[in-house]
């Protein structure tokens, strides 16, 4: 059975319906966050980066973190209002929270320690409707829309060290 290894919580601004998470030490990247944003659905990927697609334009939602040592157990799909997986690729072991109009956050995610670099991710979010409703209404909000991304190693030898 996984066992959960760390949580954290952070905060994204969210930004013309968007926001990202990618490798912490981003000098590498082939496309670095904006450029080639996945607009087109919840989860889009490109080499060390995730792509999130919100239901509101602009606020802050909150983000839950959480890090196995091996496949986490299922969520109750009803409890969400999407949820998608994806591989992700580090070498700093850490990634960063990027949005379209504030750039990059100062709260970085710890996965493991420098080096490792194969993991999956599930995406969970939910409140995709009231933070549209909040965009309309009073422009911005927050908390209305919660994420949760689970990360565990890709694959048996990434556990080792986690």
């Amino acid at each position: 059975m996984a066992r959960l290894v760390r949580q954290q919580r952070v905060h994204a601004f969210v930004g013309y319906f968007s926001f990202g998470r990618q490798e912490s030490d981003d000098a590498d990247l082939p496309v670095p966050f904006p450029d080639d944003f996945h607009s087109d659905g919840f989860l889009g990927t490109h080499p060390g980066r995730l792509d999130i697609t919100s239901g509101g334009h602009t606020h802050t939602a909150t983000v839950d973190v959480e890090v196995w040592d091996g496949v986490p157990p299922a969520q109750a799909l009803a409890a969400w209002d999407e949820q998608a997986e994806a591989d992700l690729e580090t070498t700093s072991g850490r990634i960063a929270v990027w949005s379209m109009h504030t750039g990059r956050m100062d709260e970085v995610i710890t996965l493991a320690e420098p080096g490792r670099s194969s993991w999956r991710v599930r995406v969970h979010c939910a409140g995709r409707a009231e933070a549209a409703a909040l965009s309309e209404d009073a422009g911005t909000g927050v908390g209305a829309e919660r994420y949760l991304f689970q990360f565990w190693p890709a694959s048996r030898s990434a556990c080792d060290s986690v």
